[in-house]
């Protein structure tokens, strides 16, 4: 099923930049604040690549697509960036606080980085959750095009409930790359390079399907990539360099694999009243009226107890906290024709029952975020209420992995910002060039 391999990575000379200095957050998470910040702590940052700014003089010709194949150029030229020596595989560790958790023990993700192949859908190998849209894609497919190389890591996970690939892969050792980063998240990485160590990482993952994480708009990126590469070239060589994607792979059966909630917040409704919508999600919902929310971290526990059997959300206006409980016997328009699976999830519900249904809004107000915020953190979407800036706050529990998994393998996606994976996979710590070193790469050589 998955069919992995090592590869030459294109990797940052740490004798000559400080990996904090130049590593990022993924593309997608870079607010303009941050973007700022790494732009001016190193002339060799990533971001510079991944996700640069325009300029009033852009054309077709010049524009931040070019600069970033040029600075890729003369980074390997200055020896910035240099490629490993032999095809490897990476074990990636990530030590963590999980957010939320005020007991403060740590946590920690470990998986892999390699090669994957680049299967289409239906080939059952590689699964979705989520749906994409167009202009994301687009705009990594114009990266991509130009710079030809993966600079980001696709997040995909696999079921491996005795841990064997990660016992084949074990290091002890003094990391390859080690840095902490904004969030206080603890990245390393060790180079395995041994021929029959890779060999047997390979085997043992064989037989795995994969659930894409995090990362839905960059593998339809490279399948996009791909499909033209192989129509210029008129080749399906399985061997092709564009063949293949850049990912990290991480055993879902581990308890280091986190997954938070994604908050909704609700503003700019006109006569929007809570105690009337109230009445009516009392169709669908049993509701405790928690009075004054003085203390977030009591309701939220409140939440996951209430959320252990059956779908809970907690509501907060500026003066009211409601708990809802879904009653056993929902029964609804809304839900028809969905799965028993998609109609177990708490943002299923959220959404078709109280966002649409009740409140009003459309699929696509949803879709473009009118009238909606998604924010992680419970006591920042609380605070856009309590200031005025929302109407309502919708707090969640966070989906389950059995959940994500049951959903893909299912050949269904969830709505959009239904799992937030944490930590996020740091970028720039492997590139794979589509070029150069390329051939050498895929062929494992």
């Amino acid at each position: 099923m998955a069919d992995i391999l090592p590869f030459r990575a294109l990797r940052y000379n740490l004798a000559k930049v400080a990996a904090g200095d130049v590593m990022t957050q993924p593309y997608d998470k870079i607010t303009p604040a941050m973007q700022d910040k790494y732009y001016a702590v190193s002339p060799y940052n990533l971001v510079q690549v991944i996700l640069g700014k325009s300029r009033p003089e852009d054309d077709d010709r010049q524009n931040l697509y070019s600069r970033a194949a040029e600075l890729l150029s003369k980074w390997q030229s200055e020896g910035i960036l240099q490629p490993d020596a032999e095809p490897s595989l990476y074990v990636y560790s990530q030590t963590f606080n999980v957010p939320g958790d005020l007991s403060g023990a740590k946590a920690e993700r470990r998986g892999f980085i390699a090669l994957g192949r680049v299967d289409d859908y239906d080939k059952k190998v590689v699964y979705r959750h989520e749906q994409t849209l167009s202009k994301p894609k687009a705009d990594r497919l114009n990266l991509l095009q130009t710079t030809r190389a993966h600079c980001e890591l696709l997040f995909m996970v696999y079921s491996d409930p005795a841990d064997e690939v990660a016992k084949v892969l074990h290091q002890d050792g003094a990391p390859t790359i080690e840095l902490r980063d904004e969030y206080g998240v603890l990245h390393r990485v060790w180079k395995v390079s041994d021929p029959q160590t890779v060999a047997a990482a390979k085997a043992k993952m064989a037989d795995k399907k994969l659930i894409i994480a995090d990362g839905h708009h960059r593998y339809e990126t490279a399948l996009n990539y791909r499909n033209e590469m192989r129509a210029k070239n008129k080749s399906n060589d399985p061997e092709a360099p564009y063949e293949r994607v850049m990912i990290s792979f991480v055993n879902m059966d581990t308890p280091g694999l986190v997954i938070l909630p994604t908050h909704r917040v609700v503003f700019g409704l006109d006569g929007f009243n809570i105690y009337t919508k109230a009445m009516q999600v009392m169709k669908y919902f049993d509701i405790e009226d928690l009075g004054s929310l003085t203390d977030i971290q009591e309701a939220v526990t409140k939440l996951r107890e209430a959320g252990k059997d059956r779908t809970a959300l907690l509501a907060v206006t500026a003066q009211n906290a409601f708990l809802l409980k879904a009653k056993r016997d929902q029964q609804s328009p809304s839900l028809i024709g969905l799965s028993e699976q998609q109609r177990a999830l708490d943002v299923v519900q959220l959404h078709e029952l109280i966002l649409e249904e009740i409140i009003g809004m459309s699929e696509e107000d949803i879709r473009a975020q009118k009238h909606l915020k998604y924010i992680r953190d419970a006591q920042e979407a609380v605070d856009e209420v309590r200031k005025g800036n929302a109407q309502v706050a919708f707090l969640m529990n966070p989906a389950r992995m059995e959940q994500v998994r049951d959903i893909a393998f299912a050949g269904e996606v969830m709505p959009q910002k239904s799992t937030d994976f944490y930590p996020k996979m740091l970028s720039g710590l492997t590139i794979y060039s589509v070029d150069g070193e390329a051939k050498g790469n895929a062929s494992g050589q």
